[in-house]
């Protein structure tokens, strides 16, 4: 503990931000530096309590309560707030491959268990963490490191999200020859196309596979296992598998209308607008890669994103910038208290109402927040041309059915209509494809993500491992890696021919 009672003295101070009528202008990330001198008070303010929750990383009720890397939150801490950034680096690192990611997309379950937080505001630790790494980048002390012997084993690695370079430089750093495989025309997977750009920059993610290649990783694009690649070429080429091609089967919502034109699914819609942006960037003529959705725009329309979640905000916040007309979410689920409740106690993630960063562009445009409560799609309109027009909605209310399930029941007479050039269905994601997990003869399980034994990697076939939203299911970047990482030590182990 750095300095006893300094919580008590100081108050949390958020790293500040563009102004949303400033940043809705352009792609850039928005979030701005913490002043260098306040970042040692904020650490300050870690508590050094007995239990520190912050980094359990245990599921509460199916959710995430503390970090699921299991990050050295209290020692990085301390060592931020005596000054030692090298040795901060060195601790974050010992559990989290990918700091400068997490510390801007993930949702901060470490802060949602904090001590401080069950009757104050927790420590700024996503702020910490992201300063700790983004120090260590300017310092020049995260450099490539290579391994000193190589083992003779090749690893692939399909799929180039979080959970499978997380997993790639695990096995890199082993002494293992890793290549990894991606479809899509650029490494990074979600962390590339699913997460617009304004979240995480492109620059930030090209760094670290720049990193990793440096250290000796492969990474091949334009390439789909067991479509332009035959599983039987990757299964004689390489000692070991993991399939690391995540969840990406989005739900689709078949009400009346749904084969109009003008409907897309959000994963389509993010995924072409970061690649256009891009491809300009760069000055790229290619327009589409071997995987890759076509450039979608929203200026001048009325947009209805259907689905609240983070996903739903990040369309929100694209046809902003896009130069939509009006942007609508709708939400299925009711308007979340403005402080926690009896039934969600700390250390569980606090159940509050929020404004994130595409609510908050749209209120400072509108004077409003664009989700609306209980409300579900009922049918979509079309014009002469087969176009999307309208968005014909319901209220809802929640009800337990006759095996006891809430359940959404629509309230008569509270139907609305709401213009809408463009549709987008953000409401999650079902499980894996399965064209790969077939020729390969995995098994899966009841909600078809690969199945493995609790707490393992190991598929139904011996030498092919799997990790991140393929094996658990749609979750957060936090989860990819951890999962990534600890795929990587089973396969390790399996290469090596270790028991234990």
């Amino acid at each position: 503990m750095g300095k006893p009672g300094d919580f008590l003295k100081y108050s949390r101070e958020a790293p500040p931000e563009q102004p949303p009528l400033e940043r809705i202008r352009h792609w850039e990330e928005f979030h701005l530096n913490h002043a260098a001198e306040r970042l040692p008070q904020q650490a300050a303010r870690c508590m050094d309590c007995g239990t520190p929750f912050c980094h359990a990383g245990v599921l509460l009720r199916g959710m995430v309560a503390g970090c699921p890397l299991r990050n050295l939150i209290p020692e990085w801490n301390d060592l931020v707030y005596r000054g030692m950034w090298r040795e901060a680096l060195e601790r974050l690192l010992a559990t989290n491959n990918f700091p400068e990611f997490t510390g801007r997309v993930c949702p901060a379950p470490c802060e949602g268990s904090c001590t401080l937080g069950l009757h104050g505001s927790p420590v700024t630790i996503k702020a910490i963490e992201l300063a700790i790494i983004e120090r260590g980048f300017e310092e020049g002390w995260v450099k490539p490191s290579p391994p000193l012997h190589r083992t003779g084993k090749r690893v692939a690695i399909v799929g180039s999200g979080p959970a499978g370079l997380a997993c790639a430089d695990q096995l890199n750093k082993a002494g293992h020859t890793v290549t990894v495989f991606e479809r899509a025309d650029r490494i990074g997977g979600l962390l590339m196309y699913g997460i617009p750009n304004m979240k995480l920059d492109k620059r930030v993610v090209q760094r670290r596979l720049d990193l990793m290649e440096a250290e000796g990783v492969k990474f091949v694009v334009n390439v789909e296992v067991g479509k332009n690649y035959p599983v039987e070429k990757l299964l004689r080429e390489f000692h070991a598998v993991v399939l690391c091609g995540g969840a990406t089967r989005p739900r689709d919502l078949n009400i009346p209308g749904r084969e109009l034109a003008g409907i897309h699914f959000a994963v389509e819609y993010l995924h072409g607008n970061t690649k256009h942006l891009l491809d300009k960037q760069h000055g790229d003529v290619q327009v589409e890669g071997a995987f890759g959705y076509p450039y979608l725009s929203a200026e001048g329309k009325d947009v209805v994103v259907i689905g609240g979640g983070d996903t739903g905000t990040d369309c929100v916040a694209t046809a902003l910038r896009q130069g939509c007309r009006s942007v609508t979410q709708l939400e299925i689920l009711p308007r979340p208290p403005e402080t926690r409740q009896p039934d969600n106690p700390w250390p569980e993630w606090p159940k509050v109402y929020r404004m994130d960063y595409g609510h908050q562009e749209h209120y400072a445009l509108y004077g409003s927040d664009p989700r609306r409560y209980l409300t579900t799609a009922t049918r979509f309109e079309g014009d002469e041309q087969g176009q999307v027009r309208a968005v014909h909605t319901v209220r809802v209310e929640w009800v337990r059915d006759e095996k006891g399930r809430m359940t959404p029941r629509p309230v008569p007479g509270t139907e609305e209509v709401y213009p809408a050039q463009m549709v987008l269905l953000a409401m999650g994601f079902l499980g894996p494809e399965t064209s790969l997990l077939d020729q390969l003869g995995i098994e899966r399980d009841e909600r078809g993500n690969v199945r493995t034994a609790p707490g393992r990697y190991q598929t139904s076939v011996p030498g092919i491992f799997v990790a991140g939203d393929m094996h658990r299911g749609q979750s957060l970047v936090v989860w990819a890696i951890r999962e990534g990482r600890e795929a990587a030590q089973e396969c390790d182990r399996y290469l090596r021919g270790e028991k234990t």
